[in-house]
C-alpha cells in the first residue's frame, strides 16, 4: 500500500512544480528561484523510493515495460536536477514533469505485463548502462524540441514569455550536444556489454532490439561527425537527434510492448 501512496505523492509534486514552472515563465525575474529544485527532489525523492518498489520484489527484478519506463523517467529527472544545479536547463522539466505524472500514473494503476527474473551481476551492468544511455539521449531529443521551437521563434521573430526564458540558441545546441555525446557513450559501452553478455543476440527476443540500437548508434556517430568536421547544427542536428531517438524507442520500447502486450 505504501509504494502507491509514494508514487500518487510524487505525481503531485510533478504536477505543482509544473505549474510553478508555467508561473514563473510569466515572471522571469522572480527571486523565488530555490522552490522549483526543492520541490523537484522531493519528488524525485518520492519517485526513487516508489521505482525501488516496483523493480525489487520478492521473486527477482521486475522488469515490465512500464515499470521500466518509470525507471527511465526517473534517472532523466535525477540528470537534469543534477545539471539544473550549473546549466540552464531547468526549461525542460515542461515536458519531463507531465511525462513523469503520466508514466507513474500508467504504472501504478495499471496490470503486470511481466514476470520477475533474476539477473546476473554482467546483466545487471548491461541494463544499468541501457538506462543511463536511453536517458542522456531522451534529454537530447527534448533539449532538441526546444532548440527547434527557438529557432522557428527567431526566424518568425516571435518573442513570448517561453523564449525569454531560454538561453541563447548557441548554448541550448551547445547543451545538446555535450548529452549525445554523453549518450553515445554510454549506448556504445551498452552495446559492447550486450555482445559480452548474451550469448546469442539474434535471438527472437533481441534481434529488433540489436538492430535498432546499431542503427541509433550509427545515427548519432554521423551526427557527431557531421558537428565536428561540418558545424551541422539547426534544423539539421534537430531531425538526425530525432532520427536517432524514433530508433531507440522503436528497438527498446517499441519490441518490449510487442513481446508483452501483443505476443504473451
Amino acid at each position: 500500500m505504501i509504494i502507491p501512496i509514494l508514487g500518487f505523492g510524487a505525481a503531485a509534486l510533478y504536477l505543482i512544480g509544473w505549474l510553478f514552472q508555467l508561473i514563473k515563465l510569466r515572471d522571469p525575474q522572480s527571486s523565488q528561484t530555490i522552490i522549483l529544485p526543492v520541490m523537484a527532489a522531493a519528488a524525485i525523492l518520492l519517485h526513487g523510493l516508489t521505482t525501488w518498489g516496483l523493480l525489487f520484489v520478492d521473486a527477482g527484478l521486475d522488469l515490465g515495460l512500464f515499470k521500466v519506463l518509470t525507471l527511465l523517467a526517473l534517472v532523466i529527472n535525477c540528470l537534469v536536477w543534477v545539471s539544473a544545479l550549473s546549466k540552464p536547463v531547468q526549461n525542460l522539466y515542461l515536458a519531463l514533469f507531465p511525462i513523469s505524472v503520466v508514466v507513474l500514473t500508467v504504472t501504478l494503476t495499471g496490470t503486470n505485463s511481466s514476470s520477475p527474473i533474476l539477473l546476473s551481476s554482467g546483466l545487471q551492468t548491461h541494463i544499468l548502462l541501457s538506462v543511463l544511455a536511453y536517458s542522456f539521449l531522451a534529454i537530447a531529443a527534448t533539449q532538441a524540441l526546444l532548440c527547434g521551437y527557438q529557432n522557428w521563434q527567431l526566424k518568425h521573430k516571435h518573442q513570448n514569455a517561453l523564449m525569454r526564458a531560454l538561453p541563447a540558441l548557441e548554448t541550448m545546441e551547445s547543451l545538446l550536444f555535450q548529452a549525445i555525446w554523453l549518450g553515445q557513450v554510454l549506448l556504445t559501452l551498452s552495446l559492447l556489454s550486450g555482445f559480452l553478455v548474451y550469448e546469442n543476440l539474434l535471438a527472437q527476443q533481441l534481434v529488433h532490439k540489436v538492430v535498432f540500437s546499431l542503427l541509433a548508434w550509427l545515427v548519432y556517430a554521423v551526427l557527431l561527425v557531421g558537428r565536428h568536421y561540418h558545424g551541422w547544427r539547426g534544423k539539421r542536428a534537430i531531425n538526425w537527434t530525432w532520427m536517432g531517438f524514433i530508433a531507440i524507442l522503436l528497438g527498446y520500447i517499441g519490441s518490449k510492448f510487442v513481446i508483452e502486450f501483443i505476443l504473451r
